[in-house]
């Protein structure tokens, strides 16, 4: 059985590897950076990525990597995991069934069952199939320890200690019925979404376009709804966001602009549209691709009150001096490892079932 500074190390070594990656792809300049053997490997798993999934675009994916680059640093994880009391436990067998709207959006589970010392045994989405895996491959390259401790589901799913699941509204409710015996976590629909109070600067309003329209706004973080006050000017936010327009030249991105567009204006919708946005006034938190919902509010007090009761739809709310909880304009897509999804402490949680079960 490894300690948790063996398993620590070998995140920070896949880190590094990710790093010296990213700057190996955007090498521009006169200092070459790091060579590594597996590098043009890594590029043609990236670029079947996007084969397989139009939305994994490689500028999306390196995007996902650079983050975790800054995450899987000594520090960083080590200030994640200071307030635990971890121990080495018996590793018990954790299901992780992951999403896959975003790459790499099973990560942080990945990377936390493994890192309390447990086994995690994958189920892939559908929509991402190639990225963890060869990740995985380098991550047992690098600390062969790992070797009896991941592997990937190909059919059913059975024997088991422990299930952390995401999906829909709909498929939760299949894997709590299905899961109700085992100790668990359930992920639902969630959104993220910003509150303006008229007095943002263009560049506050631009870094919050980083927030919409990263990963297409197929993230549980991306910002799919705005709240502003009456008699908002629409125009400053239009002229903010317009360095986004290029992202309407994605195949996938247009259609569903197209789509939504005319679905909208054969019901009489009124629209604001820029052309390559749509802002439909509308009461719901999940907008479509290519469509940002707004409301207006009077009542600042009114607002804080609706989105805490509301608190279970929300991923995060993107604001400036609106909340205590509100994270900064443009960095809803870059979480830190102690945000967690849904706000279930997945450490605890592994921590836990390593006495309980």
């Amino acid at each position: 059985m490894t300690d948790l500074q063996d398993r620590l190390e070998a995140f920070v070594k896949l880190g590094d590897f990710f790093q010296e990656f990213c700057e190996y792809r955007n090498f521009k300049g006169s200092h070459k950076p790091v060579e590594n053997p597996f590098f043009e490997e890594f590029t043609e798993v990236i670029v079947h990525s996007g084969y397989r999934n139009g939305w994994f675009t490689e500028e999306n994916i390196h995007y996902s990597l650079a983050h975790w680059a800054t995450l899987l640093t000594r520090n960083a994880l080590e200030n994640w995991l200071s307030p635990y009391k971890m121990r080495n436990p018996n590793p018990r067998e954790v299901a992780v069934i992951m999403a896959g709207n975003i790459p790499l959006v099973g990560f942080h589970d990945f990377l936390t069952v493994l890192i309390t010392g447990h086994k995690v045994w994958v189920k892939l989405s559908s929509n991402d199939t190639l990225l963890l895996p060869y990740i995985a491959q380098q991550l047992i390259r690098m600390a062969p320890f790992f070797k009896g401790h991941i592997r990937f589901a190909e059919g059913r799913m059975t024997g088991f200690d422990a299930v952390i699941a995401t999906g829909s509204d709909n498929t939760a409710r299949y894997f709590e019925y299905y899961f109700s015996k085992k100790p668990h976590i359930i992920r639902k629909n969630r959104n993220a979404v910003a509150v303006l109070s008229g007095s943002e600067t263009p560049t506050q309003l631009q870094s919050l376009g980083e927030d919409i329209f990263r990963y297409y706004g197929l993230g549980c973080r991306s910002v799919s709804k705005i709240w502003v006050p009456k008699a908002y000017n629409f125009d400053l936010f239009f002229d903010a966001i317009y360095s986004y327009h290029p992202i309407i030249d994605q195949a996938k991105y247009a259609n569903n602009y197209d789509y939504n567009k005319a679905v909208y204006l054969m019901s009489a919708i009124s629209l604001r549209d820029n052309g390559f946005l749509l802002l439909k006034e509308d009461a719901s938190f999940a907008s479509p691709i290519a469509t940002l919902f707004y409301e207006f509010y009077e009542d600042i007090a009114h607002l804080k009150g609706l989105l805490a009761a509301q608190s279970e739809r929300l991923q995060c709310v993107v604001a400036n001096g609106f909340i205590e909880e509100e994270i900064p304009f443009g960095t809803s897509q870059k979480p830190n490892l102690h945000d967690y999804a849904d706000g279930v402490d997945t450490v605890e949680f592994l921590l836990k079932i390593a006495v309980n079960i």
